[in-house]
């Protein structure tokens, strides 16, 4: 399996690109020619799915439903970061700078 962060820099390259490619063509560059809103709608639905798909666990045991959902948030998240010309580095960067601290002293250090 390759590196997690190779997939995900691979991930940022493709979802660059895409902000080039017509809309009638790619779903990804369907969502930066609607807009933000459309890219935070989108991200709404697969959050709740994904707790939908948590707390289904509980009835039936499908644990892959739940993986597939978080890919999908994931990605969808991943669409929102290259809109705003973000990246998983960016984001990798904040958790390497979070690693290590409790959650509470990360929480009280937000409101300093």
């Amino acid at each position: 399996m390759q590196n997690d962060l190779t997939l995900l820099q691979q991930l940022d390259q493709v979802l660059e690109a895409r902000k080039q490619d017509d809309p009638k063509h790619s779903y990804v560059a369907s969502l930066y020619d609607k807009g933000l809103e459309k890219i935070l709608k989108k991200i709404a639905e697969e959050s709740v799915e994904t707790v939908m798909a948590a707390k289904d666990i509980e009835h039936n045991g499908d644990k892959d439903h739940l993986i597939y959902e978080v890919a999908d948030l994931w990605f969808h998240t991943l669409v929102l970061l290259a809109s705003q010309n973000l990246s998983s580095d960016d984001v990798i960067s904040e958790l390497q700078r979070r690693f290590g601290l409790s959650g509470h002293e990360e929480k009280a250090n937000r409101s300093k």
